[in-house]
């Protein structure tokens, strides 16, 4: 009996690694410090970018945090936590995804040094908690508002998001399109309150050649198509636009079907009235008096052929959120059966012209009414060049609408972090016990954001962050770094302003990941895994790091 009891007992499957306690927090910690370490370099105006390369051979080149991480393919469990708070950062505002992990990677580097004291990891999640909930309270009490009419203030925050990108040389001629694009798609309500603001309602489409500067806003929509036929003119002017869900074409029966044909009369009429179907369809058209037709779906050569003998534009098999696009810049309606086709269905575009931008042919659908959906052309000389200038203008165009939509706008250049950092810790002496430590560490990690910044800079860390902190001590609240001058600026008197969201949301989601990434003290990874998988992501044996 005695000899059973000794008997080892395995629950996990053999293979199956196990990391718990101190380790599987070290082991967490460092990755999550690592993901962070790795964007730190391209934070601001001075920071660098990164260069990568993909198993056969394609190149990005890049400073824009979450493209960095989804680029690199991470594999440790807790670093992909990491890039998921960049990847919440980016759907919910669009920048600040670099701001947002490096916080994180703070937050746990500092919480690392708490749970060396023996401070337990619930302590610190709680105290992270409450440190969250007072950030968020400081940074709407610290924060100014904007409105619409603020077209100054919206032009320097969308300058402020491209400063340090790709888009830098021509940032003051594309934060006056991203401004002048924002403004004629937002639709106001009762007391100028936004009803409506949509980002998906600007349509970027880009095109290598020529300069950035020649970049442009059309009050329309591009499609990248060409029209259907030669025989079709290739300019339309005061465009009545037909948007078409149906195919101009026969359709294929549903089922498998076969016709038996004994003479060649009957051929001769079988393709008669297949003539005479498409040709119905094509006189409803010009019934309704549309001369330019964008369908969904084919158009079959024979109605090609009687759309261009009657002076149509066509284009056909465009995308769907193209033809919606298209809905809400000409006031179409988008029409599913050519029956119900009329002169009411029909909107307005001032012009509708086939343009060769490179190599290839596109539809310009332009000078469109008060259009609510318009299109951004990004020019460059380079595909890399107009990559990077396209991610630049979704941070701008990311920031101005989330300042819209909050109203409230903060400085940059770290001045909000130091002034939360700094309430943060009056917050702390209030408090008793272990959570004010963990508050305090949660106060000293904000501060990573201007360390960065002069770091990047070249600049010394510790004089300039004493520097921010004795200003910020006589009351001046924007007191931020200028980078280029290497000096302690008025953020706010200098144009470096950011949107509430960016802050609020990377605090959030960096504060929530530290605290799941804490309390984890057990890490139990299947090393051969099953063909119908066994949930666990590949990669996570022996839970190094390194393995990112």
């Amino acid at each position: 009996m005695a000899q059973n009891q000794n008997q080892p007992i395995f629950i996990l499957s053999e293979g199956t690694q196990r990391t718990i306690g101190r380790d599987a927090q070290r082991n967490n910690i460092m990755a999550a410090k690592l993901v962070a370490e790795t964007v730190r370099t391209t934070l601001g105006p001075k920071g660098m970018d990164k260069m990568l390369v993909d198993s056969v051979g394609d190149i990005v080149v890049t400073n824009d945090g979450v493209t960095i991480l989804e680029e690199m393919q991470i594999e440790h469990p807790a670093a992909k936590m990491i890039v998921e708070v960049a990847k919440t950062q980016e759907n919910e505002v669009g920048d600040g995804t670099t701001t947002a992990v490096i916080l994180a990677g703070e937050l746990l580097k500092n919480a690392e040094r708490l749970l060396d004291q023996d401070i337990h990891p619930t302590v610190i999640a709680k105290g992270y908690r409450q440190a969250a909930e007072e950030a968020q309270e400081i940074l709407n009490r610290i924060s100014e508002n904007v409105s619409i009419n603020d077209e100054d203030l919206l032009k320097k925050i969308a300058i402020t998001a491209m400063t340090g990108k790709g888009a830098e040389a021509s940032k003051d001629s594309l934060a006056s399109l991203i401004v002048k694009a924002v403004k004629q798609v937002i639709e106001l309500g009762d007391k100028n309150n936004i009803s409506n603001l949509d980002i998906e309602d600007i349509k970027l489409e880009k095109r290598v050649g020529g300069g950035t500067d020649d970049s442009e806003l059309i009050k329309g929509i591009v499609i990248d198509k060409e029209r259907v036929n030669s025989a079709m003119p290739k300019q339309v002017r005061n465009a009545k636009v037909a948007l078409l869900d149906v195919a101009l074409e026969i359709k294929n029966t549903e089922t498998d079907a076969k016709i038996q044909i004994s003479d060649p009369a009957q051929l001769q009429a079988f393709i008669d009235q297949e003539e005479r179907i498409i040709r119905e369809m094509v006189d409803r058209i010009l019934k309704s008096g549309a001369n330019v037709v964008i369908a969904q779906k084919g158009i079959d050569d024979l109605a090609q052929h009687f759309l261009g003998k009657n002076g149509i534009y066509a284009v056909r098999r465009v995308k769907k959120t193209d033809i919606e696009k298209l809905a809400r810049a000409t006031g179409a309606k988008i029409v599913s059966s050519l029956k119900d086709l009329s002169k009411e269905d029909l909107g307005y575009a001032g012009l509708v012209e086939e343009i060769k931008i490179g190599d290839e042919e596109m539809t310009f659908v332009r000078e469109c009414k008060n259009p609510k959906a318009v299109t951004l052309l990004i020019r460059g000389g380079t595909k890399h060049v107009v990559d990077e200038v396209e991610r630049a203008v979704k941070d701008a165009l990311g920031d101005i609408v989330a300042a819209l939509k909050v109203g409230r706008v903060v400085a940059g250049g770290g001045s909000t972090e130091v002034e939360v950092s700094r309430e943060l810790r009056k917050f702390a002496n209030k408090m008793s016990g272990r959570e004010q430590l963990a508050i305090l560490a949660f106060a000293d990690a904000f501060e990573i954001i201007p360390r960065t910044l002069a770091e990047n800079a070249g600049l010394d860390p510790i004089d300039k962050l004493t520097e921010l902190k004795a200003q910020h001590d006589k009351g001046m609240k924007w007191a931020g770094l200028d980078v280029f001058k290497g000096k302690v600026v008025d953020s706010w008197k200098e144009g470096v302003i950011e949107p509430l969201k960016i802050k609020t949301q990377a605090t959030k989601s960096a504060s929530e990941v530290a605290e799941l990434i804490l309390r984890i003290d057990d890490v139990i990874a299947a090393s051969n895994l099953s063909k119908e998988g066994s949930g666990m992501p590949p990669g996570m044996g022996g839970m190094h790091p390194e393995m990112m």
